[in-house]
């Protein structure tokens, strides 16, 4: 069974990508954040290919922004759309769904940004992360909580702490509040199976970002105890960030039970051209 996620940064965008990358990897479930359009919308853009391809989709969506939505092909059972009793800002966007796929209760996630620490929008999104832990404490323990958390969980997730300071995504509330949500039995797969290499998953758009490997690990798969123990392969897949037009974000992948690629998958990272002294590069909208 294959399970990925993938924040598109706009569904319709990405639509000459995301069909042959679904030909390509032949995921069995696809938790997808950024679609980017309401429900009817994205039926009616992805609906009859989905279809063909023996895929079901369960959606929770916004004109323009936020937007989650769960691609399977293996049953799409008991489908919750948010977070009962989650905060809004001041109403509650589309950021999660849940649902029971092949037996595992899947949920998509995209975690409010935070903007700046110590705004209102950062204190929502530890409010949000709060009712995400109490939902998935809820149980079961066969779960996968997946998608763009927001969040690079330590320093060795991001291209060079100096760069990120006074910075969302690093702070320690933020990663204090990730790590509360792995606590109730949770692990981080990926990391797991890479737990010495520079491996990212964003990289912004400009000044040449990904071609030097400036990014950071924020989109992540975390699993319960007794899926996690069927992981074979955990990787990401960093072709689908390259050529024309991609998204800002590479989808993750997990194995379970075999690993058809191989048990690293087809694509290795670490990366291109790492950095090595620290200071020596900035984020591109800091002077």
């Amino acid at each position: 069974m294959r399970i990925a996620t993938w924040n598109v940064n706009s569904l319709k965008q990405r639509m000459p990508r995301f069909l042959p990358w679904l030909d390509e990897r032949r995921p069995d479930v696809v938790c997808l954040q950024e679609t980017k359009l309401a429900d009817d919308a994205l039926a009616e853009l992805l609906g009859d290919e989905l279809a063909d391809r023996g895929y079901e989709v369960a959606a929770h969506g916004e004109a323009t922004w936020n937007g989650v939505a769960i691609v399977s092909r293996v049953g799409l059972e008991d489908v919750v759309r948010g977070i009962e009793g989650g905060p809004g800002f001041p109403h509650p966007e589309a950021r999660a769904v849940s649902a029971t796929c092949g037996g595992i209760r899947v949920v998509s996630v995209y975690v409010p940004n935070g903007r700046t620490p110590g705004s209102d929008h950062y204190e929502y999104k530890l409010a949000w992360l709060a009712a995400l832990k109490a939902m998935v404490a809820a149980g079961p323990d066969d779960s996968i909580v997946a998608g763009d958390m927001n969040i690079a969980p330590t320093d060795d997730d991001v291209f060079d702490p100096e760069a990120y300071v006074g910075q969302t995504h690093v702070t320690a509330p933020e990663r204090e509040a990730l790590a509360e949500l792995q606590a109730v039995g949770l692990r981080d797969v990926v990391r797991e199976h890479w737990p010495d290499e520079r491996v990212f998953s964003y990289w912004d758009y400009r000044a040449g970002m990904f071609h030097q490997d400036l990014g950071m690990r924020i989109d992540l798969i975390l699993a319960g105890e007794p899926v996690a123990e069927r992981v074979k392969a955990a990787w990401i897949d960093r072709q689908a960030r390259k050529g024309k037009g991609p998204s800002d974000h590479a989808p993750v992948i997990v194995d379970l039970d075999e690993a058809p690629d191989g048990d690293i998958g087809p694509v290795v990272p670490p990366p291109s051209a790492p950095v090595t002294r620290r200071g020596a590069k900035k984020l591109p909208q800091t002077p």
